[in-house]
């Protein structure tokens, strides 16, 4: 890249359009690249998760590659893409789509991820790193710092929710009872069996939270637990639950896109995992905790739906094991506090 002079700030462009999991595992290496070349960050993605990406602290504009027609379908958002001119596109998510968007923007070099596929390495000047899947996401997304001979610091993930204020008292504790994935999912009846003891033993309040399709889970582990239990599955935006699991003391959750948010905002994170590997996608961060089924030939399987029913990797974690744990790690933090 040709220099820039030293009073204008370089202009970068990054490209990931989802999921929600995606877009955090990226926050550390747009930090370490916005610091290291003192410039100013945009961002591209899908409209479900632009109010969220307005929240990341590194983020000037967002811009909303409209998903449903494509680029076919949104001349405005071309308008606008176009409407500066970028010293360096950072595709992080290395699908055709999104390749496509870096190379219809008006800037410089083009860099996309070692995970790229669908044929995106064409529309690419570099790609960053060797592929190399045995590290987690984040550390894989990283090589882009790497490739731009960046210091790499410690990963940050620099996002802010407005504040939420809730009367329950401590200790609070976020349930995330469904993935999109039913092989992911653990049975209700454990949900309500581990919350039920949890309950007797700390007198926590629990915060039922996902999407309008988790209702039923949500709600049936609501009912169990009466008055201990605030049902809002399916009652808030990503901003609106980024607020409320900033406020918790624990989160127990199943392998899902919000358990990276709550990772994120460094609450302590107990992760429930079957058929994924928690080395690749889990909870990043030394706080947190990760359960799964012992000595299991059949995972990571990685399938959405269990091939052979019985959906052991999920069943096998006994609630007793996540109540001991929960009390572990509820023992090691203090109640949270202003700030």
């Amino acid at each position: 890249m040709v220099p820039l002079p030293p009073d204008v700030r370089m202009k970068i462009l990054v490209v990931k359009l989802s999921s929600l999991g995606d877009l955090f595992h990226a926050l550390p290496t747009v930090r370490a690249v916005r610091a290291g070349l003192g410039a100013r960050v945009d961002w591209v993605t899908q409209p479900a998760y632009a109010e969220l990406v307005r929240c990341f602290d590194d983020v000037e504009r967002v811009l909303v590659f409209p998903r449903r027609g494509g680029l076919a379908g949104g001349p405005a958002f071309l308008r606008e893409l176009r409407r500066e001119r970028y010293d360096l596109i950072l595709d992080l998510q290395g699908l055709l789509k999104s390749a496509l968007v870096a190379r219809l923007t008006r800037g410089g070099r083009r860099l996309g991820p070692s995970f790229h596929r669908e044929g995106a390495r064409l529309l690419y000047h570099a790609v960053a790193g060797p592929r190399n899947k045995e590290r987690h996401a984040v550390e894989e997304i990283l090589d882009t710092v790497r490739l731009l001979d960046l210091p790499v610091p410690d990963p940050v993930f620099p996002v802010h929710f407005p504040r939420r204020e809730l009367a329950a008292g401590h200790p609070r504790i976020a349930l995330i009872p469904r993935s999109r994935w039913p092989a992911k999912n653990w049975p209700v009846p454990n949900f309500i069996a581990a919350a039920s003891a949890l309950r007797e033993k700390t007198g926590a309040t629990f915060f039922l939270v996902g999407a309008l399709e988790d209702r039923a889970a949500g709600g049936a582990i609501a009912q169990a637990l009466g008055a201990a239990a605030v049902d809002l599955c399916g009652k808030t935006s990503l901003v609106e639950l980024g607020s409320l699991l900033h406020e918790m003391d624990l989160v127990l959750t199943v392998d899902t896109g919000p358990m990276h948010l709550a990772a994120a905002l460094g609450r302590p994170v107990l992760a429930l995992f079957g058929p994924t590997d928690p080395r690749r996608t889990g909870p990043y961060g030394p706080r947190h905790r990760v359960l799964t089924a012992e000595d299991l030939a059949c995972r990571p399987c990685y399938a959405d739906t269990c091939r052979n029913g019985q959906l052991d990797c999920m069943a096998g974690i006994t609630p007793e094991c996540v109540v001991a744990t929960a009390l572990e790690m509820l023992h090691d933090e203090k109640p949270q506090t202003e700030g």
